[in-house]
C-alpha cells in the first residue's frame, strides 16, 4: 500500500487525501503552519466521519515514513525551496502543486538545477503537476500531438466561470475589486491571478523538440460592461469580473506554442485545442474540467508509480512516451 504524506493541509491538500483514502491509500503524516490545524486528528479535519490517528503537525520530519509526499503550499518555488529541500533530506518522493515547479528551468535555473543534484544524491524523484499547469494546456497537448507526422502550431485556450470556483480562487483574479486596484495588486504580486503561462507553453515546446528564441507572458483583467451575476455571484459594471492571460513560445519570428487562460464571472467552459500538422489539422472541445478535483486527481493519480521514472527533478514530459516533433 502507497504511504502518503500531505504537506500543506489547505483546500488541495485536503482535497488529495479524500481523493487517496478513497483509493485506498494510507496517509502517512500531515503538516501544516496553521495552529487552528495542529494537533488535530486529520479524519476530524476532513469531516469524514471518523478518527484515522494521524493528526497534523508542524513537523515535516513526520513524513519521513512517506513513500511520496504531496507538496501544496505556493506558486513560486523561490519560496517553497526550502521545503522542497527537507523533503528530499527524508528521502521521500515528491509531487508539487507549485506552478512554476512544472518547468521550473525558465525562472529558476539554478534552482532547478541544484533541487535536480541533490534529488539524485538522495535517489527520489521530485516533480511539479496539477491540473494546469500540469495537464490540460501542456502534457494533454503534446498526447494530443502524438498522432502527428509534424507539427507546425499548437493554440490551447482554457476557459472557466470563475463564479463557481472557489472564494481564494475568486480573490487571487481580483474578481469584484475596482480596475486599478486589480491591476496594481497583480503588477504588485499581491493577487496572482494565473501562474503558469510561460511554463505551460515552454513545456509543449520542450516536449517537441523546439528551438526556443522567444517567451511572450501576459494578463490582463477582464472589466464587466455592465451588472454581471453567475452563480450567486454579482459584479457591477466598470468592477474586475476576471482575468485573461496568454504564455506563448517562437522560433524566429514563428510561434509554435500558444496557450491562453480565461476565468470570467459567466464565462463558457472548456478547453479546446488546436494542432496544425504538416498533413493534416485537429481541433479538439471538452466542456471544461473542474479544477480542483481535477488537480487532486491528477496528483493521486501519479502518486503510486511516481518512483518508478527514476530519481532527479523531472517534469510531466519526463514521463510520456510520445515526442512529437515541430516541423
Amino acid at each position: 500500500m502507497t504511504a502518503i504524506g500531505i504537506y500543506g493541509f489547505g483546500h488541495i491538500g485536503r482535497l488529495v487525501a479524500k481523493v487517496a483514502l478513497e483509493r485506498g491509500y494510507e496517509l502517512s503524516g500531515v503538516v501544516d503552519i496553521d495552529p487552528k490545524l495542529i494537533g488535530r486528528d486529520v479524519g476530524e479535519v476532513l469531516g469524514i466521519g471518523e478518527k484515522l490517528g494521524v493528526h497534523v503537525t508542524s513537523d515535516p520530519g513526520e513524513l519521513a515514513y512517506s513513500d511520496v509526499v504531496v507538496h501544496s503550499t505556493g506558486s513560486y518555488l523561490d519560496k517553497v525551496y526550502d521545503q522542497l529541500v527537507k523533503l528530499i533530506d527524508l528521502e521521500v518522493n515528491v509531487l508539487s502543486t507549485c506552478e512554476t515547479l512544472s518547468f521550473p528551468y525558465y525562472r529558476y535555473p539554478t534552482l532547478a538545477k541544484r533541487l535536480d543534484e541533490k534529488a539524485l544524491r538522495r535517489n527520489v524523484t521530485v516533480l511539479g503537476s496539477g491540473i494546469n499547469p500540469g495537464f490540460l494546456l501542456d502534457a494533454l497537448l503534446v498526447v494530443l500531438s502524438a498522432p502527428f507526422d509534424g507539427v507546425k502550431r499548437i493554440h490551447a485556450v482554457r476557459s472557466l466561470d470563475a463564479a463557481k470556483r472557489r472564494e481564494p480562487f475568486r480573490k487571487k483574479i481580483g474578481l469584484g475589486l475596482e480596475v486599478e486596484e486589480a491591476r496594481r495588486k497583480i503588477e504588485s504580486g499581491e493577487l496572482s491571478g494565473h501562474v503558469g503561462y510561460a511554463e505551460s507553453a515552454l513545456l509543449v515546446a520542450s516536449a517537441l523538440g523546439a528551438s526556443v528564441d522567444s517567451v511572450e507572458e501576459a494578463q490582463e483583467v477582464i472589466v464587466a460592461e455592465e451588472d454581471r451575476e453567475s452563480a450567486g455571484i454579482r459584479v457591477e459594471r466598470g468592477r474586475v469580473m476576471g482575468v485573461r492571460g496568454h504564455g506563448s513560445v517562437s522560433s524566429g519570428n514563428r510561434e509554435l506554442v500558444r496557450v491562453e487562460f480565461i476565468a470570467s464571472l459567466g464565462a463558457e467552459e472548456f478547453e479546446e485545442i488546436t494542432i496544425e500538422g504538416n498533413s493534416y489539422s485537429v481541433r479538439w472541445r471538452s466542456t471544461g474540467t473542474p479544477g480542483d478535483m481535477g488537480t487532486a486527481s491528477v496528483i493521486v493519480n501519479l502518486a503510486e508509480r511516481i518512483g518508478d521514472y527514476g530519481p532527479g527533478l523531472l517534469t510531466m514530459i519526463d514521463l510520456l512516451p510520445f515526442r512529437p516533433r515541430f516541423i
